[in-house]
């Protein structure tokens, strides 16, 4: 591993870069602890090596790129990595034939009556992280559904076939039979959840062995109905695409929406009929900014993906490469950078559908980035960065001027006596998989599903798991006037997908788990290609840091002003000064990930496929 680091960081201070991530490989040969993945025909990587394996069944029998990443989604929701059926998912897919990005936007929104005083009456200072008060609608259904439909070769019995062989029972992994014995006593509230994930009640350990069957009849039951809908539209001699939106109807507004419904007022929550009834998904048109060539995009500002657009635009003003790869000035330039950006997302971001109208225009403008960077003390860390000011740079006032000079005076320390607090960073962490699929006509896809993780509340007798999302909003407009919950209105979350074109072709697609983590290694990631010119396996292991200087979206929404999260093999002097700078390091052995990732190799017409070390990801290629 230290081998791999130093020659990472001797190629950085050497200023090379390659013109192919072959050329690399083959100048300077590194051993990687995982391979890379090479493909000339696709490529599917997602979560859990089983979850791949049924993209690449997919695939084998001919389906495209679309087709198995709604395979790979399916099976991931089924197997509980960090999500379930009743989550959220966002996707960028680059399409060959229009050649442009498109954004599927099956983000849930907040249920009928809650409200901000709701929650407040109930003495909370944020929606609940847990149970059927925060549940958002589910969205992952409807995105999978719809993604298949408008893009997509086949049908939904095809593509759900593996997720389906997986709720009639599957040798249950390590990770997640271990969550829901940690989670059982929160699961134990929750009938139906209880029902499904402790097979063992009474003993000693009620959550599944590892290597156990893992059985989900309810849930087996649900993707039934949706298969079995989509057949007798097909006997009517409806399409293939009219055939999947009955069965998406089914979902949303009969039998299963019905017991959604019920089984999540029963236990407490707001879900009703009609709001399931009334969601939709939206395909949207993506943001994005130009880096030195590249063309980087990502979801609109009702998630957090402006964050890296925004740093990208003011990091161009730099000599990256010049500094030294995680070098102290490397390092407390990107932090400063991420400080300004994540300053801007935690007050500005919100969902577009809800008034005030964000100042996206002013946010991603270029010359924004550079009127931001002035702020930037070279000589230490500014831990009371407040947002900037966009509105100009739109042509407009700014109405919360005077709001914005008092914001962010909930600095809570995270830390006790043996460092940053353990719930603190299970929150920062919390949540996701990502789902990466390509192919050789052209089609790639980069998605961020989520919610439903465990220990999730289940909703009836479907077997679907709902949402922890609501946890995302605010309920006071000081904190952030765009984002304050109400009915209708879909969080600003922390999911982020990313897809990058180059020359009008693809270049990256990209994308990661771990909550708030999220854009902040998805951009040392991206620049570790740009400008240290690593392949994609080494930039998905490079050793990374990570700034707590954001508030949360999770938990209690705390922030750490100066939090510091260093690889365990940064070096002394490294620390030192880093400490000097107003610093307050702390260190993991693993700091990259987990990262799944596609380059596209125009000079030879091939795919390259990246995951971190750690973590259960990985993939298949062809």
């Amino acid at each position: 591993m230290m081998k791999i680091k130093v020659l990472v960081c001797s190629l950085a201070l050497a200023g090379i870069h390659y013109k192919s991530m072959s050329q690399a490989f083959n100048n300077f040969p590194v051993t990687t602890q995982k391979p890379p993945l090479h493909g000339k025909h696709w490529m599917a990587i997602t979560g859990k090596p089983l979850a791949a394996t049924a993209g690449a069944m997919i695939f084998s029998k001919g389906g495209n790129a679309i087709d198995a990443s709604c395979a790979m989604l399916a099976a991931t929701c089924t197997m509980w990595d960090v999500l379930s059926w009743g989550g959220e998912t966002q996707a960028l897919i680059y399409n060959p034939k229009t050649k442009k990005v498109i954004a599927l936007n099956a983000m849930g929104i907040a249920p009928t009556g809650a409200t901000a005083d709701f929650f407040k009456d109930k003495g909370m200072k944020y929606p609940p992280e847990f149970g059927p008060l925060a549940a958002t609608t589910p969205g992952t259904a409807g995105g999978l559904m719809t993604m298949l439909a408008e893009y997509g070769t086949m049908s939904l019995k095809q593509v759900l076939a593996p997720a389906m062989q997986l709720a009639e029972g599957y040798p249950i992994e390590a990770q997640t039979a271990n969550s829901i014995e940690k989670g059982k006593d929160k699961i134990k509230q929750w009938p139906y959840s209880k029902k499904v994930f402790l097979p063992h009640p009474g003993e000693k350990r009620e959550a599944p062995d590892v290597g156990e069957v893992f059985v989900q009849k309810d849930l087996l039951a649900t993707l039934q109905k949706l298969v079995d809908t989509e057949e007798q539209a097909l006997k009517k001699g409806k399409t293939r695409k009219e055939a999947i939106h009955a069965a998406y109807d089914r979902f949303y507004k009969g039998d299963i929406a019905k017991e959604i419904a019920r089984g999540c007022q029963e236990q407490g929550g707001l879900i009703t009929e009609q709001d399931l009834a009334n969601w939709k998904v939206k395909i949207e048109e993506p943001l994005m900014t130009n880096y030195k060539g590249i063309d980087v995009y990502k979801m609109q500002q009702w998630t957090q993906g402006p964050v890296m657009l925004q740093a990208l635009n003011m990091l161009e003003n730099f000599d990256l490469k010049g500094m030294g790869y995680n070098s102290s000035r490397y390092v407390h330039t990107l932090y400063q950078t991420m400080n300004l950006a994540f300053a801007d997302r935690d007050f500005y971001y919100g969902d577009p559908a809800f008034a005030p109208e964000e100042p996206m225009k002013g946010l991603l403008s270029k010359e924004y980035a550079k009127e931001r960077i002035k702020q930037i003390d070279w000589e230490k860390n500014d831990p009371k960065v407040l947002p900037g000011d966009p509105y100009p740079f739109e042509g407009k006032t700014n109405p919360y001027r005077d709001q914005i000079k008092t914001w962010g005076t909930k600095q809570v320390s995270m830390r006790n006596s043996n460092g940053l607090d353990e719930k603190f960073m299970e929150e920062f962490t919390a949540g996701t998989t990502s789902v990466e699929a390509a192919d050789e006509e052209g089609w790639v896809v980069s998605i961020t599903p989520s919610g439903g993780w465990v220990p999730a509340c289940i909703a009836g007798n479907t077997g679907v798991g709902l949402s922890q999302r609501m946890q995302s909003f605010v309920l006071d407009a000081k904190e952030n006037p765009f984002n304050v919950v109400e009915p209708g209105k879909r969080p600003r979350v922390t999911l982020t997908p990313s897809l990058a074109l180059k020359d009008g072709k693809p270049f990256l697609s990209f994308a990661k788990q771990a909550g708030d983590e999220q854009d902040q290694l998805l951009l040392q990631f991206f620049l570790n290609i740009v400008e240290f010119g690593m392949t994609v396996q080494e930039a998905t292991e490079a050793p990374s840091f990570k700034t707590l200087q954001m508030y949360a979206s999770f938990g209690e929404h705390e922030k750490e002003p100066g939090g510091l999260i260093l690889n365990e093999a940064m070096p002394d002097w490294t620390r030192k000064e880093l400490s000097r700078m107003g610093y307050k390091n702390s260190y993991q052995p693993r700091t990259s990930g987990p990262i799944n990732a596609i380059y596209f190799d125009w000079i030879h017409g091939t795919m390259w496929g990246g995951s971190s070390n750690h973590g259960e990801d990985y993939g298949i290629g062809w």
